[in-house]
């Protein structure tokens, strides 16, 4: 016999057949047997020792296994207390614990067929054991202590080396031949449990049919899933390749306007460095024209000529504009004031003082030309309004500085429609045309603040030279400036068709003026031109060039079609411009492509953007929202200075 052996592992049928055991010994309504025979077993499980511990099993049925040992290392003989009927036959127990006598209620104990050498002296504490058969072992002798089996009934020790009996056993007066009966009742559960086993493996049967029934049931419906899915997935396809299409298509459309503004604004740049070298010979100019007419002294018979009632409505109506701008001025501080401390009130208060004070301006129209006639002061409010008004270069930064706030609410516009498409290209070139438009607005309104302070300068200087108080002085100053002669006008005297400059003033285009009298330009001259010759020129805007080179060849065709309507010579005939001047001709301000949605406001998204963030040009806010940002809700820069702008309808 080697000292040292494996373990035998059970086989994969005993297993299943343990554990079915244990699974019906743990059944609601089980009898009270655990058989975990055949079971391939080298040590009696703990679970087994548990179970019958706590469902308190009174049969363990234990035979033809591998056993060496009832008690493993780590069981107490303590957890069979219950059992009544031991089953151990058919094993490999070479000796039974020492400490057997534990089990008082035992009855029936069997362990033929085994390898035993001696039983332990304390069976004999097992008063209640009627029935011990240790047939086919290796025992040499009985303890003594088996006499003292008062209950013992059947004893069977043939199959050993057992050569005499110990006296006490003749004490015994309970022996006779029983074991039979418990082969008949052992006999009587095995096929008991053999029946049990054939119904469950009956409806063993049914289960599996059942299942193969639900199975084949689920590859149906998997199936359909499989094709429900794959036409969902099909359509999804299609919709995403239709979205791909229109992102793509979307995509060009911003690219392509993108190049548009860029044009546009290079152009714009471009146009803005020729204007600055025209704007210094028109500056001049006109500086020499208001110098010269302050020199002049006011006469006697201007005087005598004065039209005092009509200056005066002049007068009243340029300070009526005036009066209105510092109104809605008063008003638009008033209201931000006042949306601090009462938010409901103050609207309905300003509109009340407002709707008054119009009403008494109305009233008092005529006290306020009278009293026009005799306030020197306001005499001179209004001839400052005229001259800020007549002046052609505050004009001209004037147009220049509305063209670029269009031009920044534009590209505002794009970078909101790019971050709602979630695209990143070309996005430094746009913040870069967006800063070199902003720095050139403020540029623009440094010029426009230095050009008001020249013209209130020319003013101090009249106002020194009225020192002589003479009478209705600035009165005499507003006719004078009332009837001064256009620039129009003194190109006409110089030499320009007459034609030319009424169509340049319908196309808005009175700023070329001095461009075209400097080259000489006439209609033979221009229909002759092309629109890139036009540019060399400095006329920048492409609808501008079209539009003028368009319109100088109908005058010429209208002349040589009608040429017996021609004037005799010496006399003047003023061409007859259309009644109204097409919508499409804006040469001053950009095509008709760059006409300026209306944009919302990025806070409140209810009313529409009208401040312009300096520095970094960003138009998104409107006049409300505006006041308690320190920084660009676009880009997060710090906000400089903010400048409102106004939509004309």
């Amino acid at each position: 016999m080697p000292l040292f052996f494996r373990k035998r592992k059970p086989s994969e049928e005993a297993r299943k057949r343990l554990e079915y055991q244990m699974c019906l010994a743990k059944e609601a309504g089980a009898d009270d047997i655990l058989d975990i025979s055949k079971c391939e077993l080298s040590e009696i499980p703990f679970g087994a020792f548990a179970t019958c511990k706590v469902l308190q099993k009174k049969v363990l049925i234990v035979h033809t296994n591998h056993l060496t040992s009832l008690l493993p290392k780590s069981c107490s003989l303590l957890s069979l207390a219950t059992i009544k009927v031991l089953d151990l036959h058919d094993n490999q127990l070479t000796a039974l614990p020492d400490d057997l006598g534990q089990l008082t209620a035992l009855q029936v104990l069997n362990v033929e067929r085994n390898q035993l050498m001696q039983l332990p002296r304390s069976i004999g504490n097992l008063t209640q054991l009627q029935t011990l058969n240790v047939k086919d072992n290796k025992l040499k002798e009985l303890p003594d202590t088996v006499g003292e089996l008062r209950s013992l009934r059947t004893l069977n020790i043939s199959g050993n080396e057992i050569q005499r009996l110990p006296q006490m056993l003749a004490h015994v007066r309970t022996l006779e031949n029983r074991f039979s009966d418990y082969e008949k009742r052992k006999e009587q559960k095995m096929l008991e449990k053999l029946e049990f086993e054939r119904r469950l493996e009956l409806g063993q049967r049914e289960h599996t049919q059942l299942l193969q029934q639900s199975s084949s049931q689920k590859d149906e419906i998997l199936q359909t899933v499989k094709e429900e899915q794959s036409r969902l997935e099909q359509g999804l396809s299609e919709h995403q390749r239709h979205l791909n299409a229109e992102r793509q298509r979307l995509q060009e459309q911003l690219k392509q306007t993108e190049q548009n503004i860029s044009s546009r604004i290079q152009k714009l740049l471009q146009d803005n460095q020729r204007q600055k070298k025209s704007s210094e010979i028109l500056k001049s100019l006109e500086n020499e024209r208001i110098r010269m007419e302050q020199l002049m002294s006011i006469t006697q018979e201007e005087t005598e000529s004065l039209r005092r009632r009509d200056v005066a409505s002049a007068m009243q109506q340029m300070l009526t504009e005036s009066c209105k701008n510092r109104l809605i001025q008063m008003a638009y501080e008033s209201q931000r004031q006042n949306l601090v401390q009462q938010a409901c009130s103050s609207m309905a208060e300003m509109d009340e003082r407002f709707q008054q004070i119009l009403s008494w301006q109305q009233m008092d129209q005529n006290k306020a030309i009278s009293q026009i006639l005799q306030e020197s002061a306001m005499q001179k409010a209004a001839f400052e309004a005229l001259q800020v008004k007549k002046d052609l270069m505050h004009r001209q930064i004037r147009s220049q500085i509305k063209l670029i706030e269009t031009e920044l609410l534009q590209l505002t516009q794009l970078e909101l429609k790019r971050k709602s498409l979630d695209t990143e290209s070309l996005q430094e070139m746009i913040s870069e045309q967006r800063w070199a438009l902003s720095s050139l607005l403020q540029q623009l309104l440094k010029e426009k603040q230095q050009r008001e302070e020249e013209l209130r300068e020319i003013l101090t200087e009249l106002e020194a030279k009225s020192e002589t108080r003479q009478e209705n002085y600035w009165l005499i100053q507003y006719q004078r400036l009332l009837n001064q002669k256009p620039l129009s006008l003194k190109l006409q005297e110089e030499g320009m068709e007459r034609q030319l400059v009424a169509l340049l003033e319908e196309l808005s285009a009175e700023h070329y003026l001095p461009i075209f009298a400097h080259h000489r330009l006439s209609l033979d001259l221009l229909s002759q031109m092309s629109p890139g010759d036009l540019a060399k020129v400095g006329v920048s805007e492409a609808g501008l060039q079209h539009e003028i080179l368009r319109r100088v060849q109908e005058l010429l065709d209208a002349a040589r079609i009608q040429p017996e309507l021609k004037p005799p010579m010496g006399e003047v005939v003023t061409p007859t411009a259309p009644q109204e001047p097409p919508e499409s001709v804006r040469p001053s301000a950009p095509p008709a492509e760059l006409e300026v949605q209306a944009s919302e406001c990025v806070v409140c998204l209810e009313r529409e953007a009208q401040m312009i963030f300096l520095n970094c040009g960003h138009v998104c806010c409107c006049q409300q929202c505006c006041q308690p940002l320190r920084t660009c809700p676009l880009c997060r820069q710090d906000i400089a200075q903010r400048l409102r702008i106004y939509h004309s309808s």
